[in-house]
């Protein structure tokens, strides 16, 4: 005797008690359909209870646990599913860190959300509705990012500067900068999104450029976002004076790739007093460095 699982044409699964005697086949007791996983359960645990009575053998649960699961199972449906696990670890950290100090709760969502399940805007909001039981709009959305570059980034990046500063144990002495860029799925250019060299490979399509500043361990300090078509190695000086002056920080020794390496570059850093350690393509060198 066995329990089998019956798809139907509707997509709806059954649930039978099926007994097998001389190669026949025969239903013993069928105990319904269902589409829903927890439902399915339920059903599997009343045809296991019918099998077990059947065949006299002893429960693994006395039978008001059982009625306990059953009912259990009948009040479960998807708005009753959580879950939690991200919000225990992530906002935990979040908290620490002293993000909490912004008194906006979709940031909190957005970030922990980004962490857990990072994906689309609109993945996110779904995943928000399904996993959290919090409906956000996807036009709530962009419009909090407008806010959030519009009047919270500077208390955003004094939090997470704060944090840098305290791991490093008020200590920033080397830095380290780096950039990237970020392609747009659309033909037309702005003032900020413009084609230029893309290190995604999508030299047709406009970009930003992205800048950002670490600590030692790459504990974040700053970023910049800059037009699509600049030179990257021109945003060095003015991007590390411009988060000298909003952080107060000392004289950094600037750590940074081939990318910036330009005899500009090491003017401008030699000129403005900074100590620098600047990367090298072997390929570019004497055949004495080589």
């Amino acid at each position: 005797m066995y329990i089998r699982e019956l798809k139907n044409r509707s997509g709806s699964i059954s649930i039978q008690l099926i007994s097998k005697h001389n190669g026949k086949y025969k239903v013993v007791k069928s105990f319904g359909s269902a589409t829903t996983q927890q439902n399915i359960e339920r059903l599997k645990m009343l045809a296991r209870q019918e099998k077990e009575k059947i065949e006299s053998q002893a429960s693994l649960f006395t039978s008001d646990k059982d009625e306990a699961i059953i009912q259990a199972f009948d009040k479960l449906n998807n708005s009753s599913i959580r879950t939690v696990g991200p919000e225990l670890v992530f906002g935990r950290i979040y908290d620490s860190i002293g993000f909490s100090q912004v008194q906006e709760e979709l940031f909190r969502h957005l970030v922990i959300s980004r962490l857990a399940f990072p994906s689309s805007k609109l993945k996110t909001c779904e995943y928000l509705y399904r996993y959290q039981g919090i409906h956000i709009s996807i036009d709530s959305v962009y419009r909090f990012l407008d806010k959030l570059n519009d009047t919270l980034k500077s208390q955003v990046e004094q939090i997470a500067f704060a944090h840098t500063l305290k791991i490093l144990e008020n200590n920033i002495s080397v830095v380290f900068y780096d950039m990237t860029t970020l392609y747009f799925d659309a033909s037309d250019e702005d003032d900020l999104r413009k084609t230029g060299f893309s290190k995604d490979g999508k030299h047709h399509k406009p970009q930003i450029f992205i800048g950002l500043l670490v600590g030692m361990g790459g504990y974040a300090i700053g970023y910049d976002i800059f037009e699509g078509n600049i030179y990257e190695g021109h945003t060095l000086i003015p991007f590390i004076e411009q988060i000298r002056k909003k952080f107060n920080l000392n004289m950094p020794i600037v750590v940074a790739d081939a990318g910036l390496l330009s005899k500009d570059n090491i003017k401008a850093l030699e000129d403005n007093g900074y100590e620098y350690i600047l990367g090298g393509r072997i390929k570019n060198e004497s055949k004495k460095i080589k």
